[in-house]
């Protein structure tokens, strides 16, 4: 058995060899000179403006749940429909479906949360302040006023 593996493992170990040599090799032929442009933070060519340690808003955080979602959905369902698709046992299609069926209903209700709650809303004058908005262009003062809106708490109740 570990024969048929051997030429992945042997590919691999070069691979590991060509790839550390190189970064040993660059790193002691590379020149050591410390400089303040080479120390800087590279934002895409852009000068970086303001702080670093800026807290981002929780939509970031919360589209990123989302996108986790999907993305086990997608990874579930291949799986899912592979197996079902070609399964001779009745018992185990009626089991896998109401499987399938608690699942897509524990999703459906994530994605209805991160609805309710805002995840989706890309309308950030709803859930920043007035102030990070503001900003001087030419000799006009250009300000974003936030819309009133309703909060929904965690227990559905709106503030």
């Amino acid at each position: 058995m570990a024969g048929e593996y051997l030429g992945i493992l042997i590919l691999m170990a070069v691979a590991g060899l060509i790839s550390g040599g190189l970064v040993t090799v660059a790193w002691f032929l590379g020149p050591k000179k410390d400089t303040p442009y080479k120390s800087a933070p590279y934002e895409c060519g852009v000068t970086p403006i303001g702080d670093a340690h800026e807290r981002f808003p929780i939509k970031f955080y919360l589209v990123a749940i989302v996108f986790i979602l999907f993305d086990i959905e997608a990874v579930f369902l291949w799986g899912f429909y592979t197996v079902f698709k070609n399964a001779p046992d009745t018992q185990f299609v009626t089991f896998a479906f109401v499987e399938f069926m608690v699942y897509m209903a524990t999703w459906i209700l994530a994605y209805a949360y991160a609805i309710r709650v805002g995840a989706i809303d890309w309308d950030e004058t709803t859930s920043l302040a007035s102030e990070k908005f503001s900003g001087a262009v030419g000799r006009e003062t250009v300000v974003a006023v936030p819309t009133e809106h309703t909060m929904v708490g965690v227990g559905g109740g709106t503030k």
